[in-house]
């Protein structure tokens, strides 16, 4: 199994724990969240590249996940999602290195050697 099914596996598994609690603040969060990358004045795709960046920054790997797949749902490209995360580099520094070398192990599953 992938990185990015692994992920995705616990992920929905989290989720279904999380609304079966059906906690009402759990459902707004949750709905906010969604909601918020929806196209607006900025579009989906450049609500993802931000979030990606603020991932990154955060230093959440599995927010990274998320979003890096999220981009590729939306049709970004690797050269978009990479100067994404060299954003988030040069607003995070150093720290983000070994959230960037992670990163990778999922652009690679999604885009294969041959796009770059």
């Amino acid at each position: 199994m992938t990185n990015l099914q692994e992920f995705q596996n616990r992920r929905e598994e989290g989720n279904k724990n999380i609304l079966d609690e059906n906690f009402l603040g759990f459902k707004r969060f949750l709905n906010l969240d969604t909601n918020a990358y929806l196209d607006g004045a900025i579009e989906a795709k450049n609500k993802e590249l931000i979030g990606l960046a603020c991932s990154m920054v955060l230093r959440c790997n599995d927010c990274i996940t998320y979003h890096i797949n999220q981009c590729f749902e939306a049709k970004c490209s690797r050269q978009e999602i990479i100067e994404a995360m060299n954003i988030a580099l040069i607003i995070g520094g150093s720290i983000v290195i070994p959230h960037l070398r992670y990163a990778y192990t999922i652009i690679n599953e999604l885009f294969p050697q041959k796009d770059k």
